[in-house]
């Protein structure tokens, strides 16, 4: 998809700071693919971070946006990125829009991008500042991710910016036969960032990309984690 204007070089203040972070923070880090890495010299990060931290926009830090979520620090976004191989012709789902620049990032990248934000008030500024900055190829809602979007179905890619203790089955389901799956699964203080893919029928995995630290994937993952570990306690204390 072709930058809107206002984003082209010369225009634009916080080009040099872009430049700056995907040398420093992605290519010295290892990340590679031309086309993600101009994703992120193009996108303008400063626009999805509250106003008083747009000083840190072009670190690599965690930044919190509100109703106790953050924006992913820059390497990860990148690392999820390039682990998805993302192609010009994907449809791409996310869960969890957060500030809405991972799906930014993805929208120079693929076709479609389908994203879903659990909290109202995260999930409409993000489309604020998605349509504001012409980005047309993204499709957000509101609602727990956990269900997929079925009648978008079936997804080339899936991308989850929370955390699980197990995989959604119905992501499983609407990722396509050979679609990849980039997702942080484990408690709270104990999870890993995998590469998957869909192989007959089944999710099977490719790398462990990292220990990671992402918020937990809240609604329905949370309740049935929670209901999970309720009955394993019952069954420790049965005579």
């Amino acid at each position: 998809p072709e930058d809107p204007p206002a984003q082209k070089e010369g225009t634009d203040p916080y080009a040099a700071a872009r430049n700056r972070m995907v040398q420093r923070h992605l290519v010295e880090r290892g990340i590679k693919n031309p086309r993600v890495l101009d994703a992120f010299r193009t996108v303008p990060r400063h626009r999805f971070v509250p106003p008083t931290a747009i000083s840190l926009a072009y670190e690599d830090e965690s930044i919190p946006i509100g109703e106790a979520q953050t924006i992913t620090p820059v390497y990860d976004v990148a690392l999820m990125t390039e682990a998805l191989d993302p192609q010009p012709t994907d449809k791409v789902y996310e869960v969890g829009t957060g500030s809405g620049y991972q799906a930014s990032i993805l929208s120079r990248l693929v076709k479609e991008v389908y994203s879903v934000e659990i909290k109202e008030p995260l999930g409409k500024r993000a489309a604020e500042v998605i349509k504001s900055l012409g980005y047309n190829n993204i499709h957000t809602r509101i609602g727990d991710g956990y269900a997929g979007w079925p009648e978008a179905a079936p997804f080339d890619k899936i991308i989850v910016t929370c955390a699980p203790e197990k995989v959604p089955p119905p992501l499983v389901e609407q990722l396509k036969e050979g679609g990849r799956m980039v997702i942080p699964v484990g408690r709270r203080y104990d999870q890993s960032l995998y590469l998957m893919e869909k192989r007959d029928g089944k999710l099977v995995l490719i790398k462990k990309l990292r220990p990671t630290l992402f918020v937990p994937m809240t609604g329905r993952a949370q309740r049935e984690a929670a209901a999970e570990r309720a009955k394993g306690a019952e069954e420790k204390t049965k005579p």
